[in-house]
């Protein structure tokens, strides 16, 4: 049986423990589509518009950022996607980004011990990922790719339309138009879909479509297909960010949703930013490594309630 038949299976079969209604109102989410593969110059100049509103300026001149998370995952989808949720091992995080040479680190903790990943992106091809559980490295391939699509993942959802615009990932974007009007909660958005090769993980390519509001330009809403990890091939997630707060020039979310829409529509997880501090001065060898060390070792500095 393949990944995507065993997929819908599980999906199935929890969904049986469920009362019907949710899923019975699960529709087919609009993705993936067929999209040109150029950049039209009105998408080019709202994902720029974005990207500005955010605090592209104050952004470009940050070197490294460490941010932590805490957050809840909710039990079906743990049943359903074990290796992404990794249960045991990510109830919080320590995130260092090294936004220079394009590299980010993170620290999982949770009741099963440590989980520590590497991770270094490339424009041309599919990166470079590290995974360890209690200092042992991982070797397989489940357990790296589903790490590496996480940590993609994850920067897109803090940094979204700064991250695009950087030239490493700017570079991969081979199709980009603004489609339609949607709306996300009480806000008003343009629909900014894109294609990434290669995507995220290691997949060859991805779709995303950019829930940008009308009033302040900011990221509402990320939705994406999720081909990078052979568990999750053909489904289709979004995330969407609130809270933003404005810390070093730049706008971030704090706190994040994220559910399931294809194959059906489910509910993943709730998360917050629960810290963040920039230009520490970290080094690659402050995280090139089983666990955090000299500049990256100290907590992210608490956000403020």
């Amino acid at each position: 049986m393949n990944r995507p038949h065993l997929l819908r299976r599980r999906l199935v079969q929890a969904a049986l423990t469920l009362p019907a209604a949710p899923l019975l109102s699960a529709c087919a989410a609009p993705m993936p589509v067929w999209l040109n593969a150029t950049t039209t110059p009105a998408a080019r100049a709202l994902l720029m518009e974005s990207a500005q509103a955010h605090g592209l300026v104050a952004f470009q001149a940050l070197r490294d950022v460490s941010v932590s998370y805490a957050g809840e995952w909710r039990p079906l989808i743990g049943r359903i996607q074990p290796a992404i949720v990794d249960a045991s091992f990510r109830a919080s995080s320590e995130e260092r980004l090294l936004l220079r040479e394009g590299m980010v680190a993170q620290a999982h903790t949770g009741p099963g011990g440590r989980k520590q990943v590497l991770r270094r992106t490339a424009a041309n091809g599919q990166g470079e990922i590290k995974v360890w559980f209690n200092g042992e490295e991982a070797r397989d391939v489940e357990r790296r790719s589903a790490a590496a699509i996480v940590v993609d993942n994850y920067s897109l959802f803090l940094l979204g339309p700064l991250l695009l615009v950087d030239r490493s990932w700017a570079d991969r974007i081979s199709g980009m138009e603004i489609s339609g009007v949607e709306w996300v909660e009480d806000q008003e958005c343009d629909v900014l879909r894109l294609r990434i090769a290669p995507g995220n993980g290691f997949s060859t390519q991805d779709q995303l479509a950019l829930f940008i509001d009308r009033k302040q330009r900011l990221m509402r809403r990320i939705r994406f297909t999720l081909d990078g990890f052979a568990g999750t091939i053909g489904a289709i997630a979004e995330t969407e960010t609130f809270d933003h707060q404005t810390l070093h020039g730049v706008r971030w979310p704090t706190r994040f949703y994220e559910r399931v829409l294809r194959p059906i529509k489910l509910p993943a997880h709730d998360w917050r930013l629960t810290g963040l501090d920039v230009n520490r001065g970290l080094q690659v060898s402050d995280i090139d490594g089983p666990v955090f060390g000299g500049a990256a070792l100290a907590p992210a500095a608490r956000l403020k309630a």
